[in-house]
């Protein structure tokens, strides 16, 4: 055996390939699966894609116990994880303090980098903001839609619009290169969503998939989960 098998939300991606030296270092695994929406994560660990861990929203994590896809006892929070506005390096950072400057911010962008907004966490949090700010018929032709924050994210980076913005979770924007977190979103219209790890129980590596646990939970990774956006606190 020499991989770790992973089923994961992008919103994790980062954390994880920032521990994979010291998770080979500690068990001579490298670390390898899939990174996306976490609707289409629990729905590949249904259908049988072989994964020793799964990273998740805690509901999700919550769902797949009940279905007896993970191993109740190794579930751990690992952090919240922030719905936030992205903009392109070099462009100008835009406010969004308040509903009415988010909605503001929307209609003056000339294209919207989202993630799926049926699959996906902070998609679907976007397309009810939208809805929210009675502005989702008039931008909808903006919108630039991705399986996946992170896709979403890099195509933010390359694109050639005149004014454009993400909005997606703040550790898929913290860790792609060329876009910089503009600011969470405000009071009213925010999304805080805990990220949950659990052991699947068809794990071929259990011992292994708990040590990656353990490291993305440790309290000597404190610093490390805040650097790539997940923030401490409750359910």
């Amino acid at each position: 055996m020499t991989v770790l098998h992973i089923l994961s939300g992008g919103a994790a991606q980062g954390l994880v390939a920032s521990l994979a030296p010291k998770f080979k270092a500690l068990t001579g695994l490298d670390i390898e699966g899939e990174f996306g929406a976490v609707g289409a994560m629990a729905d590949k660990l249904r259908s049988g894609t072989p994964a020793d861990i799964v990273v998740l929203t805690a509901a999700m994590i919550a769902a797949l116990m009940q279905e007896k896809l993970v191993v109740r006892a190794s579930i751990s929070d690992i952090g919240l994880v922030e719905t936030a506005i992205a903009v392109r390096v070099g462009d100008p950072m835009v406010s969004v303090g308040n509903a009415a400057a988010l909605r503001d911010a929307f209609l003056a962008a000339d294209a919207i980098f989202v993630p799926d907004t049926t699959a996906s966490t902070a998609g679907i949090h976007v397309a009810k903001v939208l809805q929210q700010l009675d502005i989702a018929d008039r931008v909808a032709a903006r919108l630039k839609i991705f399986p996946n924050g992170a896709t979403a994210m890099r195509h933010l980076a390359e694109t050639d619009a005149v004014r454009p913005h993400g909005c997606t979770q703040s550790t898929e924007i913290i860790s792609t290169a060329g876009v910089i977190l503009s600011g969470s979103l405000p009071p009213g219209c925010e999304l805080s969503t805990m990220y949950t790890a659990a052991v699947t129980t068809r794990a071929a590596a259990e011992k292994q998939a708990r040590s990656l646990i353990d490291l993305l939970i440790g309290t000597d990774q404190h610093e490390l989960r805040e650097r790539a956006g997940f923030l401490s606190g409750r359910r």
